[in-house]
């Protein structure tokens, strides 16, 4: 090992932000930092990382401002006070540490932070707790066994509630998991040998049980340590992180060249392929016989035409001779707007090529919210009721119904009372019946989609294409805090053109269903035509 590598060895420090994270970039973060610089954040991971932050400091500001015993560590002073203040805090006895920083550990390269630790005072000890930005438990319905075990807010006091089930949230377990060991390092961690989370609804404290991970947290910081320490190689894969990674042109530059399989079976499809023995789309093409033993992502042929189609270079492989899609007499596209888990904050519509939107530029959260969706839904009520009264069918359209789902159940229980809105028990009667039509379901079940299913990746085919060059789900948010002026003055601009996205959206979902109609059936290959293309280059074993 020559000097730099030693160097390397001994000083490098992780988080547990890396244990879920693609080995590759970690790696390249590493060892070329400097190549990286000055990279412009992704957007998309930048809202979050504010929107995170924001939360917690919410949640600091109401814990701390309605008990005694805390110790709020200055946030302001270096990683090293930080730590001397958390660990003096600790053997004070403090009963609520705020702001938590526990000393890095040069020796195993562990570094780590708990936005609160929590004195155990039965057993002694700590107990981590961290605040996130995201979901921890869901409502529990009567017939699922087990509820969640949660603590309240102010006393830790874990209890069996029959009213939660958790949210499996592998990144939360790890992390606390990750803080434990940092915990135990310095004789501080509660026997109970559990960890807690505060989500984004920051109404109770979800408790684990960090029994039943810390095997698997330690191979994974084994291997992520030594990767970062240069002692294991890694190669480019592609995963969900791919999207908002600074290295991804370099990566998928040599994932293309080599054909690595990843790019049509990423993230863990790819790890079951590899250890079938396939490394290469070439080689998954020619797949003949039963799927390999561990795979659980659906239909296994799915996989060999995808490789087929990437191969060709086709974007769309009908499943059937056949394509259909429900129609009606009367149609009414439906997209929302929602920014993080705030709410809905636009339902925008389309009928008869005329564009409606209802909408709140009201900040979320904002009861004007409630006043919106009431509007909207009178409204779709209404069409739906003028096309039964005159004799004709009807249907409303979404493209990937879980968004819209949500925020239909989420809206009429928030705003249950208020003028208009409807009870939850219509929302139920029409999202689970026949006139509520998803065409992301009729794109999956007629199509296999080797370069993903999402309406931005699907309506071109089609023939359809957005005027804002940066629209997508993401850039959206960017725009709605411009629009509302969370960050200054709201822009009108920006209202703009988030309706004009929106408009896009519905528009692109008629343009599909009518495509798929009249159209798909000529233009798009289906499965055996797309086998029977495939010709052999130069005798060898390669097909293109």
């Amino acid at each position: 090992m020559n000097i730099d590598q030693g160097e390397r060895t001994r000083s490098v420090l992780i988080d547990a932000r890396t244990l879920l994270s693609c080995r590759h970039r970690l790696h390249l973060d590493i060892s070329n930092p400097a190549l990286i610089e000055g990279i412009p954040e992704d957007p998309g991971v930048r809202q979050r990382r504010d929107a995170a932050a924001a939360h917690r400091e919410y949640v600091r500001t109401t814990l701390t401002g309605r008990g005694t015993g805390w110790v709020d560590i200055d946030p302001l002073g270096s990683t090293r006070e930080r730590a001397e203040a958390t660990l003096a805090a600790c053997e004070s006895g403090a009963q609520r540490i705020w702001g938590a920083v526990l000393p890095s550990e040069i020796d195993t390269g562990r570094r780590g932070k708990a936005e609160l630790l929590i004195r155990d005072e039965d057993r002694g000890g700590y107990i981590p707790v961290i605040v996130v930005n995201h979901k921890v438990s869901d409502p529990r319905n009567g017939d699922i066994e087990g509820g969640a075990l949660t603590s309240d807010l102010d006393v830790w006091a874990p209890r069996d509630d029959p009213t939660r089930k958790v949210r499996p949230q592998p990144r939360d377990q790890m992390r606390l998991a990750h803080l434990y060991r940092m915990l135990q390092r310095h004789g501080l961690a509660s026997p109970a040998v559990v960890g807690g989370a505060i989500g984004f609804a920051f109404d109770c404290i979800v408790v684990h049980d960090l029994t039943a991970v810390l095997d698997e947290y330690d191979l994974r910081f084994a291997d992520r340590i030594a990767v970062a320490r240069g002692e294991l190689p890694t190669v480019p894969s592609q995963v969900p992180e791919c999207r908002s990674c600074p290295w991804w042109t370099q990566c998928k530059e040599w994932l293309t060249e080599t054909r690595d399989v990843s790019l049509v079976a990423p993230g863990s499809r790819a790890e079951v392929l590899r250890l079938a023995g396939v490394d290469t789309i070439d080689e998954l093409s020619r797949w003949t016989g039963d799927a390999p033993e561990d795979w659980q992502h659906g239909d296994f042929a799915d996989a060999v035409v995808t490789a087929l189609a990437w191969l060709q270079d086709v974007p769309l492989v009908r499943r059937r001779e056949e394509v259909t899609v429900q129609r009606a007499d009367v149609e009414v596209d439906v997209d929302l707007e929602s920014f993080q888990e705030h709410g809905a904050y636009l339902w925008g519509t389309l009928l008869d090529g005329r564009y409606r939107a209802f909408a709140t530029w009201d900040p979320l959260p904002t009861l004007d919210e409630g006043r919106s969706f009431a509007e909207f839904w009178t409204w779709l009520m209404e069409v739906r009721a003028k096309a039964a009264a005159d004799g004709k069918t009807f249907a409303a359209y979404c493209y990937s119904r879980q968004a819209e789902d949500k925020w239909l159940l989420d809206s009429a229980r928030r705003f249950a009372g208020h003028p208009n809105v409807p009870r939850i028990e219509e929302i139920r009667e029409f999202i689970n019946g026949p006139q509520w039509v998803d065409i992301y379901q009729a794109v999956s079940d007629q199509f296999i989609c080797p370069n993903g299913k999402g309406l931005k990746k699907i309506a071109p085919v089609a023939g359809f294409g957005w005027r804002d060059p940066e629209a997508g789900g993401e850039a959206s948010m960017g725009w709605y805090r411009e629009a509302v002026g969370y960050d200054g003055e709201p822009d009108g601009s920006q209202r703009t053109r988030i309706l004009e996205y929106n408009e896009d959206d519905v528009l692109a979902t008629k343009a599909l269903r009518e495509w798929m109609t009249y159209r798909a059936e000529s233009e798009v290959p289906d499965i055996a035509s797309l086998r029977g293309t495939r010709t052999a280059v130069n005798g060898s074993n390669e097909y293109r």
